[in-house]
């Protein structure tokens, strides 16, 4: 038995190489060894096969993660076989193909039309801070494509039904020759489809779909934050030709909140004290996301508490998606200076600044005095 050859090797990249570089190798290779410039080379063949594979796995980041630690041993210990011809990589990357030589898989199956994925949708979904805070249902009023109930999808006028394309024969493409070698096209007749519509349904014109406004229910987890995406599968546009519908992509946009601002998972707060609270400590009321009797929770704030100080408050922010845990609420307290006072205010404060001062006095002349016994002893 052949030991394969290491994939790096094969796309002849660095172990460092990047998605684009990975990319621009296999395109050289794959134009290099394709069957339809190499007929009856089983070599040609064997290199296409090994440079798809190959790309298959390092264009895949987790693929790549495994081969990297473990080697071809982590890519059968997942059941990754390869490629069985050259018709399952021309299927495999039938876009990669279209992209580097302008058409899609160079021999056909025949029998009509592939069936076709339909296409992925985006829906942008903005929410108020608190229901991404705490979850909620939301309903969608989601344009979308669905098949004709007239023509029940297949785009041709009730009575009647599509035909096959007299141009390719129902394969879609058509054979062309360049240079030396032949190469399959998109069928200009009927699109790639292989079939044509003689009388289109007059409610779609021939599209087999409608649009139509439907509502959606969806559930919104509680945590979410800005760019995060909901991913409902099988909620996109219908497939083509029996083809799987695609998804819709739910990107929420979460408006600002005017009490707290978010950090994470962490809610920040800000709030005013008296300079006497913060000198003398106190107990104040701190408002939080819950609701009834657990929308304010009590803080403590110490004696000799500075402007500026921070006190967290474990499991009071936002919970983490998929988790039970929370983040905290951080409330950051502002010494609020005043800006008129009374006389008798006026009095307290010089009283208070001259027992400032006095303790200040103090405070030094124990210094020296403690300063010259060392010095004297």
């Amino acid at each position: 038995m052949v030991d394969k050859r290491d994939y790096y090797d094969v796309l002849g990249v660095g172990r460092e190489a990047g998605e684009d570089e990975i990319k621009r190798s296999y395109r050289k290779l794959a134009m290099q060894f394709h069957p339809d410039r190499n007929p009856d080379d089983p070599d040609a063949e064997q290199n296409f096969k090994e440079a798809a594979e190959a790309y298959e796995v390092l264009r895949d980041p987790n693929k790549r993660a495994r081969y990297d630690q473990f080697g071809h041993a982590g890519m059968d210990a997942n059941g990754f076989q390869g490629f069985s011809s050259s018709e399952d990589i021309f299927s495999a990357f039938s876009d990669i193909f279209s992209e580097f030589f302008g058409f899609g898989r160079t021999r056909s199956r025949g029998g009509g039309p592939r069936p076709q994925s339909g296409a992925d949708l985006r829906y942008n979904l903005s929410i108020d801070f608190r229901a991404a805070a705490m979850g909620e249902e939301v309903t969608l009023h989601l344009p979308k494509n669905v098949d004709c109930e007239e023509c029940g999808g297949s785009g041709a006028e009730p009575g009647t039904s599509p035909e096959t394309c007299p141009q390719c024969g129902g394969t879609g493409q058509m054979q062309q020759s360049q240079g030396f070698f032949r190469i399959a096209v998109t069928c200009p007749s009927c699109r790639g489809q292989g079939q044509i519509i003689p009388k289109p349904c007059k409610q779609c014109r021939g599209l087999g779909v409608v649009e139509e406004v439907r509502e959606l229910s969806v559930r919104v987890p509680a945590g979410v934050d800005n760019g995060s995406r909901l991913r409902l599968r099988g909620e996109g546009e219908p497939g083509i030709h029996g083809g799987p519908p695609g998804d819709l992509y739910v990107v929420i946009h979460v408006e600002e909140d005017e009490v707290f601002r978010r950090q994470g998972q962490d809610l920040i707060l800000t709030r005013e004290i008296s300079m006497v609270q913060a000198a003398l400590g106190d107990k104040i009321e701190v408002p939080t996301l819950g609701e009834g009797d657990d929308e304010f929770v009590t803080m403590k704030i110490p004696k000799g508490t500075q402007s500026g100080k921070v006190f967290s408050l474990r499991g009071q922010g936002l919970p983490y998606l998929g988790s039970a845990h929370k983040g905290d609420l951080l409330v950051e307290v502002i010494v609020n200076t005043p800006t008129s006072l009374s006389k008798k205010q006026e009095e307290l404060l010089k009283e208070f600044a001259a027992l400032e001062e006095q303790k200040t006095k103090n405070k030094v002349k124990n210094f020296f005095k403690k300063a010259g016994k060392a010095a004297s002893g």
